[in-house]
């Protein structure tokens, strides 16, 4: 009865047209931002299986910096947006300022790591040296494209609760499908160019986030458009610096409980062989290929959910939530039908020994079930409870459902039971689809449903 009566207050011509107008744009620049890791895949795929590996292993670091630079910005979406529904430009400024501090930090660190000690980083994930080797010459050219994705991401995300959502979209293709381009060139030494292998990978990635960057400085310089107030870059508002971190450092916590999280089951695959490790590489790109739909729809609910509380308008954006948590429930079985589709071009594509080939047949299969609770969770806790501030819970369901079962679990069963790697990989989808009954039990609580603005 609830959901009917929330139902009501839904214009659905304007609700859908909101939903399609940013949802679209964002899948697209999610797709082409994934698109990215399948194409480093696809091609080192066709030049040696190690390669591929060894370049999958060390992007892990960048997968790490953006669960970083992805609180950050998450942060500055969810004021963002109320703000955007208020209709306080100047407070978007201030937030634009405080996200490009934040950011700068982050990406200056990161830097330094994969200059200072790649090979370090890489003993994280392999033993093997020849991995080691080839992944560490992938970081010292990729580290300077990390220095720049935070004013980039910052810029975009901005333009993304301003209502310029297709032009950050537009901006993050293009620089994909640059990047895709020149890795081939690079790669394979095509048009006179050396033949760089995974080095070559490295060098388009950070030709592209040179080219993103420049890309958003000349488009956000409209008259329309939010820029950062560099006459205030060092007279950040303390009441809005306080309810930026109240909302950043529980995300920063659910973010590095995920990337973390994920990046242990990378490293924990790794250590089971390259035959494993090289599988798992492969369904990890299938996998954030088809969650690019679920993305975009989360971002999209967070933005919608976040305009109408801004605005005062609560019980509507309560209803936006409602129904924006029952689509989720349909994006997922559709992606489970999708990566049961896929699997055989899948299989293909790649140049894999007949024993990678057995585990990455399935991986899929297990990645199918395990796309349901991606989608909804995604959805429901990064999109609508994040939209309106309750952004604890994802914190507290990760640490649980995560760290204190899906994670023990695999370890126990990788290097004390000694586990199939099939068996280990099902440990590792256990977390999403587990906590679903909480998220719904959470969600009807409505904590969620408040204006955040000042």
């Amino acid at each position: 009865m609830k959901d009917k009566r929330s139902e009501s207050l839904i214009d659905k011509k304007v609700f859908y047209r909101n939903l399609t107008r940013l949802a679209l744009p964002i899948s697209l620049q999610s797709l082409m931002l994934a698109s990215v890791a399948a194409g480093d895949a696809l091609m080192l795929g066709k030049v040696a299986q190690d390669q591929m590996t060894a370049v999958s292993l060390a992007t892990q670091i960048q997968f790490v910096q953006n669960m970083f630079l992805g609180a950050i910005t998450a942060a500055g979406a969810i004021l963002g947006a109320q703000y955007w529904g208020k209709g306080d430009k100047h407070k978007l400024e201030d937030i634009f300022n405080i996200m490009l501090w934040f950011c700068g930090i982050v990406s200056i660190i990161f830097f330094l790591a994969c200059e200072l000690m790649p090979g370090l980083l890489m003993h994280i994930f392999t033993h093997d040296a020849s991995l080691i080797a080839l992944g560490s010459s992938y970081l010292r050219i990729a580290g300077w494209s990390y220095l720049l994705t935070g004013i980039s991401q910052c810029s975009l995300t901005m333009m993304k609760v301003s209502e310029h959502v297709k032009p950050g979209a537009i901006i993050s293709s293009c620089a994909v499908l640059l990047n895709i381009c020149l890795n081939a060139v690079f790669i394979f030494g095509l048009f006179g160019a050396p033949r760089m292998e995974a080095k070559g990978a490295a060098l388009a990635t950070t030709i592209s986030r040179i080219i993103e960057l420049v890309l958003c400085l000349a488009v956000s310089s409209g008259a329309s458009y939010i820029r950062p107030a560099f006459n205030r870059f060092f007279k950040l508002p303390k009441q809005l610096q306080a309810d930026f971190t109240r909302q950043c450092l529980p995300l920063m916590g659910g973010s590095l409980c995920w990337g973390v999280g994920f990046t242990s089951y990378t490293a924990i695959m790794g250590h089971m062989g390259t035959d494993a490790a090289a599988a798992n590489s492969v369904s990890a790109v299938a996998r954030d290929l088809i969650c690019c739909m679920c993305n975009g729809i989360g971002s999209a609910a967070g933005i919608m959910v976040g305009n109408e509380l801004g605005a005062g308008r609560l019980a509507l954006g309560k209803a936006y939530g409602i129904k924006l948590k029952n689509i989720s429930y349909i994006i997922g079985f559709v992606s489970t039908a999708l990566v049961l589709a896929v699997t055989p071009a899948v299989l293909g594509m790649i140049i894999l020994t007949e024993q990678a080939r057995e585990y990455l047949l399935g991986m899929m299969v297990i990645m199918s079930v395990y796309m349901i609770g991606r989608c909804v969770n995604t959805v429901t806790i990064n999109g609508v409870l994040d939209g309106g501030g309750d952004t604890l819970f994802d914190m507290y369901s990760l640490i649980v459902c995560m760290w204190l079962i899906a994670i023990p679990l695999a370890l126990l069963g990788a290097f004390v039971l000694h586990w199939s790697p099939l068996a280990v990989y099902a440990c590792t989808c256990l977390d999403e689809v587990g906590k679903i009954p909480w998220v719904m039990f959470r969600f009807q609580k409505y904590k969620w449903v408040q204006d955040l603005t000042r």
